[in-house]
């Protein structure tokens, strides 16, 4: 694909050292940019992922008004579960909902695993008028929930702070709670394949509640289900994992296939590399709510952020999605410091 007018990310992706790291936002096509808040009171949430002249838009709005290195397509984890039957609702204020969670095995049964061209075709739709909108600008990263963090939602209901119900269930119904896990994953793979197919460019995969586990139960009922996507997709195209709060993980992402590791605001430049064993590339990892601080503050922090990552292999980003009520002008003073590095002025 491409060739883009700027490919700083996938050159990073590639191995090879531009004169500054690509950036990008986690989350930005989202609800700190006015005009999405605009669309938003036009438009309800799963109305915008299912229609693709609304979600061109969406993916369009930062890269034009900030200037990233990357367009992220606006989508949403949850409607992969929805593609499989699950009822996912979305509630203003307070995020997904489900009126009947999935918590037995015979809820897991009946799940099928949809015909994701059918039930999915709007993702390739956007995809593809997305690309003929960016005209070869930058690349598009595409992405999907990890099968363990789709599996906290339609199993708790709702969001949660510690999700203990989700937990709960594969811990005493450990059978069907990995039946889950493989239709979810099965669903993933067949899913990202046809965005791939469609032109998406890079893949991220967020393992947003990863943390809630142990180590080995991570390895048992997350990673064990997120490696099988990354050696699905490795030969066609790279693929970044995030884990919010997997620090303990990342030696095994670090020996996988995954091209990148995306590290969260609780680890240093320096822990974060040592944990990789320095084999990956790596992306993030500054504190979203650090963006409240004053402009010169942001600017001095981004440039030791990337003192500290070193520009090789590095990827410059959030630790995890931007915040709603953060200052547009402080995202692009963000990204800006990342453009004018080394020479801050």
């Amino acid at each position: 694909m491409g060739p883009y007018q700027n490919d700083l990310l996938l050159r990073t992706l590639r191995g090879e050292n531009p004169s500054r790291p690509p950036v990008w936002i986690m989350r930005q096509a989202g609800r700190y940019l006015p005009d999405f808040m605009k669309l938003s009171a036009k438009y309800d949430f799963f109305t915008r992922c299912q229609t693709p002249e609304l979600a061109t838009t969406l993916t369009l709005m930062p890269v034009d008004q900030l200037g990233l290195d990357a367009a992220i397509l606006f989508s949403d984890i949850l409607i992969v579960p929805r593609a499989m039957g699950i009822q996912v609702g979305m509630r203003p204020g307070t995020g997904p909902y489900l009126s009947s969670p999935i918590r037995s095995a015979s809820a897991v049964k009946k799940l099928p695993i949809p015909d994701v061209g059918e039930s999915l075709n709007y993702v390739m739709d956007a995809i593809a008028l997305t690309k003929r909108a960016l005209g070869d600008r930058v690349p598009l990263i595409g992405f999907a929930g990890s099968p363990w963090t789709l599996l906290c939602y339609v199993v708790e209901g709702k969001g949660s702070k510690t999700f203990d119900v989700a937990k709960g269930f594969c811990f005493s119904q450990p059978k069907a709670a990995h039946a889950l896990l493989q239709k979810i994953t099965d669903t993933t793979i067949l899913y990202l394949r046809e965005k791939v197919k469609a032109g998406a460019d890079v893949i991220q995969l967020f393992d947003s509640w990863g943390g809630l586990l142990s180590p080995w139960d991570y390895r048992e009922f997350s990673w064990s289900y997120i490696n099988p996507i990354i050696e699905a997709l490795k030969d066609e195209v790279p693929v970044i994992i995030f884990g919010k709060g997997c620090w303990f993980a990342y030696g095994e992402m670090a020996d996988s296939n995954a091209t990148a590791i995306g590290l969260d605001w609780t680890v240093s430049p320096e822990l974060g590399r040592s944990l990789t064993g320095n084999k990956k590339v790596v992306q993030g990892n500054y504190d979203p709510a650090r963006l409240l601080s004053p402009i010169p503050k942001i600017k001095k922090d981004v440039e030791e952020m990337i003192n500290r990552f070193g520009t090789h292999r590095y990827i410059a980003n959030l630790g995890h999605g931007i915040l709603p009520h953060t200052p547009v002008e402080h995202a692009k003073a963000f990204v800006e410091a990342v453009k004018a590095y080394p020479n801050q002025g």
